[in-house]
């Protein structure tokens, strides 16, 4: 795959994973907590940093019963309508450029998810580097159409979508003009479980539209993104906060900063263990050679002695003939005094 430039970087298979850093809406509605996550997510080594750019209403409608009640038990959110729930996570529109100039000024890319097409229009003016399509938007074909033809890299989670809705999204971007598009495979459950993961859709989804893949995870910990990076993926975005107690509303399946900066670390270490088909020894192995197993006089011999399994052996170190010539030299004499400890060598009969 063709490496993708967002913004001033390349991501691509040659790359060390590019990591997004969701805030959502960890920020508790706090523009000081905010900015002490660009902070964090900095110090981490986060490459990018990213917003979600909705209101309650170009979300959901101001309904607080039956489907627009959040009454199931094992969600995070249950006993909020949807509407007071998006009301506490919204990032307000009008952090996003103190936000976003702050995470520039860090080092880091900033963009977002719009959900909307005022979202888009307002991201614009803003000029975002690129777009995150989030999950539950994949289906919407109008806003794939709008953030294609900005002409802006687009990175489209695939979580819940069939083969079939994800062929026909990634043909509504690429036919409005999206020519850099990453997809990242994605459980859209909070938290996920990593069986659920189903990381082996990677590969899969590189092949069937022939692009990048990735990995939006929410599963805890590190070990899915890692492995995630071991079968290919070149982005990783996860949600991160401050504190996990400190009771934001995406925080239990949220990274703290100092698991952030271990997702950057270890799936960098992931993509540089991936190197190459190679066989025989690496530049660092040469010296270890000496070390290897190989034939050794065991006991002092005299000229005519006979060769046995008590006078040569296989041990270490290496300097002497490979072990699988010891039966060459059973049953023969050495021509010449030898003290043990001298290596096997062909001269010796």
């Amino acid at each position: 795959m063709s490496e993708i430039k967002i913004g001033n970087r390349l991501v691509g298979p040659t790359q060390q994973p590019f990591i997004i850093a969701e805030m959502s809406g960890n920020h508790g509605q706090s523009l000081e907590k905010a900015m002490a996550l660009v902070d964090a997510a900095a110090a981490a080594g986060a490459h990018a940093l990213k917003l979600q750019t909705y209101t309650p209403d170009t979300i959901t409608l101001d309904v607080h019963e039956r489907e627009f009640f959040i009454a199931d038990k094992n969600s995070l959110w249950q006993g909020n309508s949807l509407y007071n729930l998006y009301k506490v996570a919204m990032t307000p529109w009008e952090w996003h450029k103190p936000i976003f100039d702050y995470a520039t000024s860090k080092g880091m890319l900033a963009f977002s998810s719009p959900f909307d097409l005022t979202a888009v229009d307002f991201l614009e003016s803003l000029n975002v580097p690129g777009y995150k399509i989030a999950s539950f938007e994949n289906i919407d074909h109008g806003l794939l159409a709008a953030v294609a033809k900005t002409g802006k890299p687009v990175i489209m989670s695939t979580g819940m979508a069939t083969q079939a809705e994800l062929a026909e999204s990634v043909e509504v971007l690429r036919s409005n003009g999206c020519k850099d598009l990453i997809l990242l495979k994605c459980t859209s459950n909070y938290p996920a479980r990593p069986v659920d993961a189903n990381l082996r859709t990677i590969p899969h989804l590189a092949r069937l539209f022939n692009c990048q893949v990735g990995l939006s995870d929410h599963t805890p910990g590190v070990g899915v993104s890692v492995a995630a990076v071991a079968l290919g993926a070149t982005v990783i975005e996860k949600h991160f906060v401050l504190d996990r107690n400190g009771g934001e509303v995406d925080a239990e399946f949220s990274l703290e900063p100092t698991e952030l900066k271990m997702l950057v670390e270890e799936t960098a270490r992931a993509h540089d263990a991936l190197g190459m088909v190679h066989y025989g020894c690496t530049e660092k192995e040469i010296v270890s050679r000496i070390h290897r197993r190989s034939l050794y006089i065991a006991k002092e011999m005299k000229a005519g002695d006979m060769f046995t399994t008590e006078n040569l052996r296989s041990v270490r170190p290496g300097l002497g003939l490979a072990p699988k010539y010891l039966p060459q030299f059973l049953g023969r004499r050495v021509n010449q005094d030898v003290a043990m400890g001298t290596p096997l060598s062909w001269e010796l009969i």
